[in-house]
């Protein structure tokens, strides 16, 4: 080699240690700032402290390709059957100056997270040029990059519009599904994401891992075909949350998730933290 390859080679080795320093640093600073603490990243027992570890080491390129909302509904398409995805009805880069789809819709980045906006009625033109603007700021560059999640920066930038599903009057129900190393252990009831938004964290029986929490919503019907196909679409994944609506007592995929909350949400009891931190590095 070369004097100047190994000069060079040096030099990129020295930008990626202070890379990963400056990111070691965000991590630390943001999981302080939410959680009260600094992160144990050397043995690393709770499920948010393996969260962080996955944003510094992991780059599965898999990952990329879930993320992608646009991508993940081909794969689901393809494991689960065509009824299981929500019906895109327009993808593109910009939004046209005219409205280019029928209201009740949602329009979204295909590339990042709660970046959307629920069109219930057909928008007038001046909300229409304002959404243009929203959605343009969305595109400016990859998501994540403020949180360190490494997976979405790879993602293509892309907006896309879907059939509103549920009743016209309110988003549906979320329920995220927690699955590691291909067994579903645990179920996210997400309510009331466009206002009083909370959430309820149930065993796979869905029963409330803390009973005196928020009332939850009724055991979905489906919920036996959504753990079944949370665990088809997980193989492969230490872990991995997977989400889905109930709509007319059919199950409907939401999107693949591999940072939930970024692992700076507080659990309701720190116990359970530390249980899904078990099962993670069980599955590792």
């Amino acid at each position: 080699m070369e004097r100047s390859d190994v000069m060079d080679a040096g030099i990129i080795d020295k930008q990626a240690a202070r890379r990963a320093d400056l990111a070691l640093a965000r991590i630390q600073a943001t999981y302080r700032f939410k959680q009260g603490r600094f992160a144990d990243l050397q043995t690393a027992n709770r499920f948010t402290e393996l969260v962080q570890l996955r944003k510094l080491h992991d780059r599965d390129p898999r990952m990329v390709e879930r993320s992608s909302k646009l991508a993940s509904k081909r794969i689901v398409a393809s494991a689960l059957g065509s009824e299981w995805v929500i019906p895109t009805v327009w993808t593109g880069a910009r939004l046209p100056r005219e409205n280019p789809f029928n209201a009740p819709t949602i329009l979204k980045s295909s590339h990042g997270c709660n970046q959307y906006t629920v069109m219930r009625d057909q928008p007038s033109m001046f909300r229409w040029q304002l959404l243009r603007k929203q959605a343009a700021r969305w595109m400016r560059g990859p998501y994540g990059y403020w949180l360190d999640e490494w997976c979405y920066r790879d993602v293509p930038l892309g907006l896309l519009a879907e059939d509103l599903v549920g009743d016209a009057g309110k988003l549906p129900v979320d329920y995220k599904i927690y699955v590691f190393d291909g067994r579903a252990t645990h179920v996210q009831v997400h309510l009331g994401r466009a206002d009083s938004h909370k959430w309820i964290l149930h065993d796979r029986d869905f029963n409330k891992l803390v009973p005196d929490q928020a009332e939850s919503p009724p055991k979905p019907e489906s919920l036996g075909a959504m753990l079944e196909a949370a665990e088809e679409l997980a193989r492969g994944f230490s872990f991995i949350r997977i989400d889905f609506y109930e709509v007319d007592r059919k199950p409907l995929f939401g999107e693949f998730c591999f940072y939930p909350g970024s692992g700076l949400d507080p659990f309701a009891e720190d116990w359970i933290d530390f249980e899904l931190g078990r099962l993670w590095k069980a599955a590792l």
